[in-house]
């Protein structure tokens, strides 16, 4: 177990540090083959399901194929399932904000920038993640192994695999708090039906998250986009069939960035999935990073 864990962290230091080396390289290739069917499906036994990033893309469109999952009938109002994936590629792991279109930073922004920025051009060293931090909202969507939504009578839970954790937003009538009393990692967050489309909005969020790294730009050293303790987040889902959502995450923080964040993308439905348990554990990431991630820093 604690080797497969070290698995995980390597993944997630890889993909986070360096994503844009990793885009090359597959571009070099030129779409080099994927895994099938030959690799055999690893459950934890009979009558228990893959979680979903133990599924490769073989199975994973099975399963959809069986599932009927583009004439399926569904209920627009229920967003139940677990989601992860594009219809372009049902394996990427999460949809990163769009970091083409970030607003420009505010003076105050640029300040928290800039201490953001790596002490090393090879990974963001500053990264709260390295520590096995929270990865707070919406960073946690937009880098996910997969998410459930579960509806209830008076919220709706948003269940992440990443860190094993949930959250609650509220349907019961409720509003945002003016003040919140104390700042969350997930934010103070309700929700509400326009038409088909599931609104929800929060607020109350701990600075001390970022919405997402940025890699190294130019001369630059890679940092990571900053948000302020006044940061709301309008999300919007709408399920355009049983095996696909549609979603907007809208960033508004005037103390950080000028102008809205908005990012849109499309979400896939895996219908023979269950959720596992992926956390981030301090010491073996501090395990890894002493073995493997500095060692290897020090001879380039």
């Amino acid at each position: 177990m604690r080797t497969f864990a070290l698995i995980v962290v390597l993944l997630l230091t890889t993909l986070l540090a360096l994503a844009p080396a990793a885009l090359a390289q597959q571009g070099a290739d030129a779409n080099p083959p994927r895994p099938g069917f030959e690799v055999p499906l690893v459950t934890p036994g009979p009558g228990w399901k893959a979680c979903p990033h133990c599924e490769n893309e073989a199975y994973k469109k099975e399963d959809r194929k069986k599932a009927n999952v583009d004439t399926r009938p569904f209920d627009a109002h229920d967003l139940s399932g677990i989601w992860s994936g594009t219809p372009n590629d049902l394996e990427v792991n999460g949809t990163p904000l769009d970091a083409k279109n970030v607003p420009p930073l505010t003076p105050y922004g640029q300040k928290l920038m800039q201490a953001n920025q790596s002490t090393t051009a090879e990974w963001n060293s500053k990264d709260p993640v390295n520590m096995c931090d929270p990865m707070g909202w919406p960073r946690w969507i937009a880098y996910n192994f997969g998410f459930q939504f579960i509806v209830l009578p008076d919220r709706v839970l948003q269940f992440i695999e990443w860190g094993h954790t949930w959250r609650d937003i509220w349907t019961d009538g409720r509003k945002l708090p003016e003040n919140p009393p104390i700042p969350r990692y997930l934010g103070y967050a309700v929700g509400h039906w326009e038409g088909d489309t599931f609104v929800v909005e929060s607020n109350g969020y701990d600075d001390r998250s970022w919405l997402a790294g940025s890699g190294a730009n130019g001369t630059k050293k890679p940092s990571g986009y900053p948000h302020s303790d006044q940061m709301r987040v309008e999300e919007r889902y709408k399920r355009i069939n049983y095996g696909l959502l549609q979603f907007t995450i809208t960033i508004t923080d005037p103390k950080v960035y000028m102008a809205p964040w908005t990012t849109t993308g499309r979400i896939t439905l895996l219908p023979n999935v269950e959720l596992a348990e992926h956390f981030c554990v301090p010491s073996e990431t501090i395990q890894f990073n002493n073995e493997s991630t500095i060692p290897s820093l020090s001879k380039q």
